[in-house]
């Protein structure tokens, strides 16, 4: 009686989980919120700031942010990040190259990757007689990868800049889908002769476009997982909508020594949620930056960012935010950057810790 049982959560926990794995990887329709993992955000040193650093970056990050800051580059540079969360279960790298081409254009390539790795594959564990045979057993990986190509050039009016991303979209569910998608961002910065700067940064402005390719067979092996309720083979196709950031942000310096650098940015969503400003037509959720340095060298960094109406358990609001702050060092063309954050406002996990690196080739010459 005793092994029935056990046979019998067994069976109930393995129904159970591809129900719902398949219910959440393949939905029956088009989706409109895809690609989530290209909006976690790159660079401790932009993340400490609530990543409020549309109107200001100027780094080889500037591909991801707002590829018009490329123009700032004076050499190449190199950046790399690592984070992860769920007790290390998933892990979210980066890793980016930029170069200026000449005085008034600059290139960059940056690669992500999102991952939870040597997953179980149970769906074979028990087979047409109820028995449990453990060497059926694999392990799969589900990965996303987003290739971006960033291209940045001066305008003829003076202090303007644009840039343009085009993006490779590639997602992989073990054996069970994969898929490829392409997108286009583009990006503009300003800074007027009192150092004010401006920036906007339109991504995915075409909607980027996901096709999946799904293995009917895998497929087959958890579509009829609870009896009398087979699914069917979804939709093939998912889309992400276009996302607006805008900043402003303004440098102070203090007995030469001191900077003080202040950020703000609005970013809007074109659908309705529980965003701060938040309407039919579109949604806006602002965030917050500082940054303090001292002799171009040390960096404190604070900021709050992802303003939410929650609703309580008595049908009221209440406003919340997330802050988060980092810390940087930067000597000789190596700088090394930490951040104590929410990784993208898109887990339960509240906060993790971000660390990155950024190399300039100044240091060779």
């Amino acid at each position: 009686m005793c092994i029935f049982v056990k046979k019998l959560r067994l069976r109930l926990y393995i129904t159970t989980l591809f129900c719902v794995l398949s219910a959440s990887l393949f939905s029956q329709t088009v989706r409109k919120y895809s690609n989530e993992f290209m909006n976690i955000g790159v660079d401790a040193a932009a993340l400490g700031m609530s990543s409020a650093v549309t109107s200001h970056t100027s780094d080889v990050n500037a591909g991801y942010w707002n590829p018009a800051g490329l123009l700032k580059l004076e050499d190449n540079q190199l950046s790399l990040m690592h984070s992860s969360y769920f007790a290390n279960i998933a892990n979210y790298d980066y890793a980016a190259y930029a170069m200026p081409l000449d005085d008034r254009s600059a290139v960059g390539i940056s690669l992500i990757r999102f991952a939870v790795d040597d997953i179980l594959n149970t769906t074979q564990l028990i087979d047409a007689e109820g028995n449990i045979n453990y060497d059926r057993i694999s392990l799969f990986s589900t990965a996303d990868y987003g290739l971006t190509f960033s291209y940045a050039r001066k305008l003829p009016v003076q202090g303007l800049n644009y840039g343009v991303n085009a993006k490779v979209i590639r997602r992989v569910i073990g054996d069970f889908a994969s898929s490829w998608g392409f997108g286009l961002d583009v990006g503009i910065q300003f800074e007027t002769d009192n150092d004010w700067k401006f920036g906007i940064m339109a991504r995915d402005i075409t909607t980027t476009f996901n096709a999946w390719a799904i293995d009917e067979d895998e497929f087959a092996t958890i579509s009829d997982a609870v009896e009398g309720q087979n699914q069917e083979l979804p939709e093939s196709t998912e889309i992400t909508i276009p996302k607006l950031q805008i900043g402003i942000s303004k440098l102070v310096d203090f007995n030469f020594d001191y900077t003080l650098l202040t950020a703000v940015n609005l970013n809007v969503r074109f659908e309705e949620n529980n965003d701060i400003i938040s309407t039919s037509f579109a949604s806006i959720n602002p965030a917050l930056g500082f940054e303090f340095g001292y002799i171009d060298m040390v960096y404190l960094r604070a900021g709050m960012g992802n303003f939410q109406n929650e609703l309580q358990i008595d049908n009221s609001e209440q406003l919340s935010f997330q802050p988060s702050f980092g810390l940087g060092f930067k000597y000789n063309g190596i700088q090394i950057d930490y951040a104590f954050t929410d990784i993208g406002d898109q887990s339960v996990a509240l906060y993790s810790n971000v660390f990155s690196l950024k190399l300039d080739f100044s240091i060779f010459r």
